[in-house]
């Protein structure tokens, strides 16, 4: 059965999105990735008085063994125990298979991502919609992607393949898809940038802009430079409302464990509360710098009336 009392302070996607837009700011999606780390998330976008969305890609949960009902149910409880108040979205990012979307809406996201870009573009565009159409029925949104953002360390996608996303067929895609979002590729890619510099084609961005209403959304945030970022938000026709952040996170996490190895869910959980605030710690700083000097969210909170 579908969650319908939500705290009145969680939002979808497409909410939060036209107030990012109509302020022109982006509102970080933070990825935490281990259940414990979500209150750290909270805890940063609370003292920062930011809107902020918690998500989690179907890899990562799959990666770290976690169910979409644990996710949620570890983001409720830490919005009730932290007494969060800034707007929030619970999002599921990257997703192939509709039984997950399916799971994740029961549970209590408030949108979803379904990701068919590597499939041919008919072919997407049908994936898309479907989704699209669901989530809609459900009261969630609907986020969606075109072209293929590339990848170093395959946690989210599991292709390194890049593909820009083609401004014209953008149009065609939002206008047959219905999506309330959509994810482009503009040469960020996602993990840490080892070899290629991070890069932004502006000018594709700008054009996709011109033809697409949606909201349009930046994956593979972490590592690019702050003026990157905050050029591709203030574009003068409106510029991206959402950008991904995972790898910066799970790195200041690791880094202030002394670890270099990605955990589990369950090995994390298996800390002492000592070391697990270390590493709690660290990543709310991440989060804080992100709001604060990437986003241009912090204290836009007063921007939502509930």
């Amino acid at each position: 059965m579908t969650i319908t009392s939500k705290p009145h302070n969680v939002v979808t996607l497409k909410h939060a999105s036209e107030m990012a837009e109509k302020g022109k700011y982006a509102i970080g999606s933070f990825s935490p990735r281990y259940t414990p780390v979500i209150q750290a998330v909270l805890r940063a976008a609370q003292q920062a008085q930011s809107p902020f969305i918690c998500q989690i890609s179907q890899k990562e949960l799959e990666r770290y063994g976690i169910t979409p009902k644990e996710f949620a149910d570890e983001f409720y409880a830490c919005l009730k125990s932290e007494q969060i108040t800034v707007p929030a979205v619970l999002h599921l990012d990257h997703t192939k298979t509709f039984s997950v979307i399916r799971e994740a809406i029961e549970a209590g996201f408030t949108s979803v991502m379904i990701d068919a870009s590597e499939k041919p573009f008919e072919e997407n565009i049908r994936i898309s919609k479907e989704a699209a159409d669901f989530a809609h029925a459900n009261g969630v949104s609907a986020e969606a992607e075109l072209g293929m953002i590339g990848t170093t360390d395959y946690i989210e996608t599991d292709n390194d393949e890049e593909l820009y996303t083609d401004p014209q067929e953008a149009k065609r895609f939002v206008e047959e898809t219905g999506v309330d979002s959509l994810a482009v590729s503009v040469g960020t890619a996602h993990g840490v940038y080892m070899v290629k510099e991070p890069k932004i084609d502006f000018a594709r961005l700008e054009a996709i802009r011109e033809l697409t209403p949606v909201h349009l959304v930046l994956h593979g945030g972490s590592g690019v430079p702050a003026w990157m970022i905050e050029k591709a938000i203030q574009l003068p026709k409106g510029g991206v409302s959402k950008v991904n952040i995972a790898t910066d996170l799970e790195l200041s996490l690791l880094e202030a464990l002394g670890r270099t190895e990605r955990m589990t869910n369950a090995e994390l959980k298996a800390l002492s509360p000592e070391e697990l605030n270390v590493g709690l710690a660290a990543v709310e700083a991440t989060v804080l710098d992100k709001i604060s000097n990437f986003l241009g969210s912090k204290d836009r909170a007063a921007d939502f009336l509930f």
